[in-house]
């Protein structure tokens, strides 16, 4: 309940949050139609044996598609939690420090750990802050990046099967009446386009968020083994957690959550 009331929060300060999300269910549901309504039953494709195994894979890719979004929505992107009591900042002024210090939030009023910045549509700070992405109406931050990038994934393995299950069913043989054929024509372009357009879109963003973890994770900064496969598999790990690499691809399990203190070292 606290997640959903958030969520609907930031909708009411972010537009564009609330609008985002739709259109992107709205496609998903479009392209399941047209896969299982105009795509699979046509010649090519219905009298083949994969037919029900393609049915069923893409509803799978759908499933843990949608799955991962909801996760990255609802789930805490890392906020910076507020001290218990105020903190008087009257003598103290923000400076340049080196990113990883502790530095403090003129507008939280509060502390906030290393590589912490403050989204300006939550109205907080968030640990590890990459961006707020009006996609999910979240902040992507230390604790949801392994959904939205589970998201970016499944999102363009579920394009990439559906421009191929277009591509077959046109290389196939052809059949039926003429306006049968006409109508599932647009749908396959339509579904088609649609596919290139998500596909290209999260495959960069897809792209851009792994450069990310592997240049740019703290423990990287300034190291000389930033391009050694331990120190990579290390960064992976941070925002995915330990364990099976194939647990990476689960939106159920949960990365472990760190801890901080509300104040640098501890002090008070």
């Amino acid at each position: 309940m606290m997640a959903a009331a958030a969520a609907a929060e930031r909708c009411g300060r972010d537009p564009c949050g609330a609008l985002c999300p739709l259109l992107a269910y709205l496609s998903v549901g479009y392209a399941d139609y047209a896969v299982l309504a105009h795509v699979l039953p046509q010649p090519a494709l219905r009298s083949s044996p994969w037919c029900p195994i393609h049915a069923v894979t893409f509803n799978l890719l759908v499933l843990l598609l949608l799955a991962s979004h909801t996760r990255a929505v609802f789930a805490d992107p890392g906020v910076v939690p507020l001290p218990g009591t105020a903190i008087d900042f009257s003598d103290l002024h923000p400076t340049e420090r080196n990113s990883d210090e502790w530095t403090l939030c003129s507008r939280c009023e509060a502390y906030r750990p290393p590589h912490a910045h403050h989204c300006r549509v939550c109205h907080r700070c968030v640990r590890r802050m990459d961006h707020h992405c009006p996609w999910i109406n979240n902040c992507i931050g230390e604790l949801n990046q392994k959904y939205f990038i589970q998201f970016l994934f499944y999102t363009g393995l579920t394009s990439a099967y559906a421009a191929g299950l277009v591509l077959a069913v046109w290389l196939g043989p052809s059949g039926g009446d003429g306006t049968e054929n006409r109508i599932q024509t647009a749908h396959c372009v339509v579904l088609l386009l649609e596919s290139l357009l998500f596909g290209i879109f999260v495959t960069v963003v897809f792209y851009d968020q792994v450069v990310s973890i592997l240049t740019e994770q703290p423990h990287k900064r300034g190291s000389k083994e930033a391009c050694g496969g331990r120190a990579w598999a290390a960064a992976l790990q941070e925002v995915f957690g330990g364990g099976c690499v194939l647990g990476w691809l689960c939106p159920c399990s949960t990365p472990s959550r760190p801890t901080y203190s509300l104040l640098p070292h501890g002090d008070v």
